[in-house]
């Protein structure tokens, strides 16, 4: 039996913190004997930015224990793994046998189930969807203690409610991963100045025709006509014949830990409109002069570069807050909520810009078609009247905002949001009757 311990805990943008019991089981028969019928919740590596792997005062199962490969089918491609393991581990330990991940989010360090509990996606979501597109199955574990196998065959609607469920359907303990064959770790890449909104959206809807992967920094203290100007950055899986000689020996590298860590929290006046500005030009000069071919570490991860980056927006901590708006009307939607942003007296910082696919047929599943901006705030005075400002433009607009990074939305926006929560509600209740797992983020916006 794992010992039990409380700790402090936050997501990854350090708001809120709250004091939590913890234990880290390391076997399956373990698990069922630490579920708590007061509330349970399983966590992974904490890259979720608000309070969607906390349980205040409740028992958090720290899955990272369970870590172990399974099986390997390499004809097909298919990874069974324990939910413990993180994106980071399968890329160090299949890339150079040629193969990885085929969805992967703006870090590597995400676990299995936390990547599942989220239905991740990335750069190529309008051609290769979430994460769930590669779950071929999970064992999820309920709350009676009972273990079911879920795939869109078997259980299927238990698994499309597990998907991007935020871990409230069950603990899921190990999944089968299709993972993507690749001749290289290496992408070929292009970067597009564009000066404006309008100029952004129709490079977006040109070049997402043309690349696999893209995704735009957008300067998110730029105002009038100047709105939505940034760096488009496009890109597709690069060939062995695309590597220079020099790197073909090595062609399906892999990186080794960075050595670059942000040592300690920096004062809450450290982020503000002058450091923010210097510190766009220093990304702006970094997104526009980047190679044609880049490794995956920087056309994916350029964040992870840096180890608790957190830190730099002080102890107060920062929420990202992500949206998706419809395509129809999306340019004048888009304007309206970057002049409300900019306008404002919060620092938005890292404004980043996508175009999404279809959407699929998970209730909670962020994800549709239409156009998505993730935006960094730092947690001030006043934040929480701006983004309830943009909870109703985004929702007259049609949008919604993503669980896996929300802090502030209240429940009647949730239910406003996303329109299949009474589908997804009743599949909760059909295994989890009391309520067994469960969460801050649960709470607050009516999932619990």
């Amino acid at each position: 039996m794992p010992q039990a311990y409380e700790a402090s805990l936050a997501g990854w943008g350090n708001h809120p913190r709250l004091r939590c019991v913890v234990t880290r089981p390391e076997r399956r028969r373990e698990l069922q004997r630490v579920l708590d019928a007061r509330g349970t919740l399983g966590r992974g590596l904490g890259r979720s930015y608000g309070d969607a792997a906390l349980n205040d005062r409740g028992t958090v199962i720290d899955m990272t224990g369970l870590d172990r490969y399974l099986a390997f089918d390499e004809e097909r491609g298919e990874l069974r793994v324990e939910a413990g393991a993180s994106l980071r581990q399968i890329i160090d330990d299949f890339a150079p046998r040629g193969f990885f991940p085929r969805i992967v989010p703006g870090t590597k360090f995400v676990t299995v189930g936390g990547s599942i509990a989220n239905d991740v996606h990335g750069k190529a979501h309008h051609v290769d969807g979430c994460i769930s597109e590669s779950v071929v199955d999970l064992d999820l574990l309920l709350a009676d203690g009972s273990v079911r196998r879920c795939s869109r065959d078997e259980n299927a609607e238990l698994f499309w409610a597990t998907v991007g469920g935020m871990g409230l359907t069950g603990l899921v303990l190990a999944a089968t991963l299709r993972l993507r064959r690749i001749e290289t770790t290496y992408f070929r890449q292009k970067a597009i100045r564009v000066g404006n909104l309008e100029e952004m959206v129709a490079a977006l809807d040109e070049h997402d025709r043309q690349h696999r992967y893209s995704v735009a920094w957008v300067d998110p203290m730029a105002k009038g006509e100047r709105l939505g100007r940034g760096v488009l950055t496009v890109g597709d899986p690069a060939s062995l014949e695309d590597l220079p000689a020099a790197k073909r020996y090595k062609a399906r590298a892999v990186s080794p830990p960075s050595p670059l860590v942000v040592p300690l929290e920096m004062p809450s006046f450290a982020l503000n409109s002058t450091t923010v500005r210097l510190l766009d030009v220093v990304i702006e000069q970094m997104q526009a002069g980047a190679g044609a071919l880049a490794h995956y570490e920087k056309f994916f991860f350029p964040l992870d570069f840096v180890g608790e980056w957190w830190r730099g927006y002080g102890p107060k901590g920062f929420i990202q807050y992500q949206f998706v708006i419809p395509l129809d009307d999306g340019l004048r939607r888009m304007r309206g909520i970057l002049e409300r942003i900019v306008a404002s007296d919060q620092v938005p910082f890292l404004n980043v810009l996508k175009k999404f696919g279809k959407a699929n047929p998970a209730p909670l599943s962020f994800p549709f078609e239409g156009y998505t901006l993730a935006i960094d705030f730092p947690v001030r005075p006043g934040l929480g009247e701006l983004t309830r400002d943009l909870d109703a433009r985004v929702l007259d607009a049609g949008g919604r905002l993503y669980l896996g990074k929300d802090s502030m939305m209240d429940a009647a926006t949730m239910a406003a949001m996303y329109p299949r929560l009474e589908e997804w509600r009743a599949v909760k209740k059909s295994v989890d009757p009391d309520g067994v797992f469960t969460s801050n983020l649960a709470r607050r916006v009516g999932l619990a």
